[in-house]
């Protein structure tokens, strides 16, 4: 399953759109936004998107509460399972805590992705408003039974696609 994952898109609704487009181009079969929507227009992109999604509040969010029952907006921590994998979703990282395979976050506005030596991965997809560098960024998380890959993208304000990183790695099981 292959899971787009952005951040922090503050009023950047157009860069919000590319990226989400992109994404979805790109095999997304869900979508996970770590917060700091901030415009409604961002939640009826994801909305209209035709794939689901999840959408976390971020510590500029405070406003869309109002808009609850309309989107699929949840509260931090927020734990699901997607691909036979838990998922803990947050803005701020505050709940770093090993307790979900795949722990998402955003506020830092930096792109980050760690697996440790007990099989969690830490992923963080950066800014997608380009407000504290002139990079948009969001990653792609693709899930199999034995590897996680992730794709990390970025664009400058003057790109017209989206450069890729990608990392993989090997599953822990269980016991």
């Amino acid at each position: 399953m292959k899971i787009g994952i952005l951040s922090d898109t503050h009023t950047k609704v157009q860069k919000a759109k590319e990226t989400i487009d992109t994404l979805i181009r790109d095999g997304a079969e869900f979508i996970i936004h770590a917060g700091d929507i901030v415009e409604v227009a961002i939640l009826d992109i994801l909305k209209s998107s035709g794939v689901k999604y999840v959408a976390v509040y971020g510590n500029n969010d405070a406003h869309l509460a109002a808009y609850h029952g309309k989107y699929n907006l949840v509260q931090e921590p927020h734990y699901f399972k997607l691909a036979q994998t838990t998922f803990k979703l947050m803005h701020l990282p505050f709940y770093m805590s090993g307790d979900a395979e795949v722990v998402i976050f955003g506020h830092t506005h930096i792109f980050s992705v760690e697996y440790t030596s007990s099989g969690i991965l830490f992923l963080n997809p950066g800014e997608n408003c380009a407000r504290n560098k002139p990079l948009s960024e969001c990653a792609m998380l693709e899930i199999t039974k034995n590897e996680l890959f992730v794709t990390y993208y970025a664009k400058e304000s003057n790109d017209l696609e989206f450069k890729h990183k990608k990392f993989s790695y090997n599953r822990i099981k269980k016991r």
